[in-house]
């Protein structure tokens, strides 16, 4: 119990320093980045253990945690906001495309196998990493397969910081809005979309189940309901095939919509400071994989890869106008960023900077409403990774 305790007390020790860091610069410093390069460092030179989130007690929590939290986030959106992410899907797809074709430029320069085994990869997806280092594997193509890893272990540290950039400049600029529209007497942290659109059309809103009964949802309630339909969702994914956290999203959208459980019924429950914690070391073990030989040898062609990749986004989502999809630039080039990220990274970093950049809590929820959404769903897009991966399998 003891050991436990100490290897519990080091990861909060680091996940604290990300925080501060963060708090003190406002965000201009990622917490996530801070966090993540202080373990690779630490698991690069030994300094703490491979395992140090199992021995922290930490594993089974991380897994468990992470349909929680899509469910959770389900909870945050209205139907129609969820429906108006197709411009969010596009926007990412781009920025697959763009990586696609700028990384693909690299193959006199690193060869063939090495560029085309890890675009996959900087797409996103864990799965897309297993099936192109397995088939570059089975080819015998080992340097390949090596250089695959790598790029998937340190994919963050690029993405991270250059995200978080993004959706700092975002929030600034939504909060210039929000303050503006606040003068003339428009609150739009407290817009209801739905209650809105009853009041347009002369509808009578009926109060729903979670609201009439308000006072009974407790925070055991609340993490009943999360587990609950968290499960559910789980099991509705194995059985029709569709990515867990995507149906998990979808579950929270619809109990929600029909009034079971109240909108963001972590903030309700009071435990989203736990579970944040508790998803962000899910990210940690796959930093334990790389070392210090991994890195030197691998160096330029990695370099080479992530430099052609933020060259391909950048003129994709700020030169050429694919940024009008989503319409802003800012947010354009975060969502072509998050194929590197994946959730929970997209989630962390929204609520980082939203709570950095809101003084209120007003402020803060009007933030993470145009934030998260976007970037969530930008990293769930990049699933599609999935099928890049089934076309360069045969082409290596």
């Amino acid at each position: 119990m003891s050991d436990m305790l100490l290897w519990f007390s080091v990861v909060l020790v680091l996940f604290a320093i990300g925080d501060l860091i963060a708090s003190k610069t406002k965000a201009k410093v990622s917490a996530v980045f801070v966090t993540l390069l202080l373990f690779l460092i630490l698991f690069v030179t030994k300094a703490i253990p491979a395992d140090i989130i199992e021995k922290a007690g930490m594993t089974a929590a991380a897994s468990w945690s992470v349909p929680m939290i899509m469910f959770s986030m389900g909870t945050m959106l209205n139907v129609k906001q969820f429906i108006d992410e197709w411009r969010t899907v596009l926007t990412a797809w781009l920025g697959i495309v763009a990586v696609i074709v700028c990384v693909s430029l690299c193959i006199p320069l690193f060869g063939k196998s090495t560029v085309l085994t890890s675009i996959p990869v900087i797409n996103g997806a864990l799965p897309a990493t297993t099936i192109m280092t397995q088939a570059a594997l089975e080819k015998g193509l080992t340097l390949a397969a090596a250089t695959a890893t790598v790029v998937f272990a340190i994919q963050k540290f690029i993405g991270t910081p250059i995200a978080s950039r993004a959706a700092l400049q975002e929030a600034n600029r939504l909060l210039v809005e929000y303050h503006e529209a606040k003068s003339k007497g428009i609150d739009l942290a407290n817009v209801d979309t739905d209650k809105k659109e009853a009041e347009n059309t002369g509808t009578k809103v009926k109060q729903a189940f979670c609201e009439k009964y308000d006072k009974y949802y407790s925070t055991n309630v609340c993490i009943f309901f999360i587990a609950l339909f968290s499960y559910l969702g789980y099991e509705l994914s194995e059985i029709i095939h569709v990515n867990y956290s995507i149906v998990c999203l979808v579950v929270g959208v619809i109990v929600t919509r029909i009034g079971i459980v109240p909108k963001d019924i972590l903030e309700k429950g009071k435990i989203k400071g736990f579970i944040n914690m508790v998803v962000f070391a899910a990210v940690i073990p796959s930093l334990a994989k790389v070392s210090l030989t991994d890195l030197i040898s691998l160096f330029v062609p990695i370099v080479g890869m992530f430099a052609a990749s933020i060259i391909g986004i950048f003129f994709m989502m700020k030169v050429l106008p694919g940024w009008k999809i989503i319409g802003s630039k800012p947010l354009a080039f975060g969502v072509g960023f998050c194929q590197m990220l994946g959730f929970p990274t997209t989630y962390l970093i929204s609520n980082e900077v939203c709570n950095a950049v809101g003084e209120t809590e007003e402020e803060r929820a009007y933030l993470m409403s145009k934030i998260m959404p976007k970037l969530v769903v930008g990293g769930m897009a990049c699933m599609i990774s999935i099928v890049v991966a089934g076309l360069m399998v045969p082409m290596l």
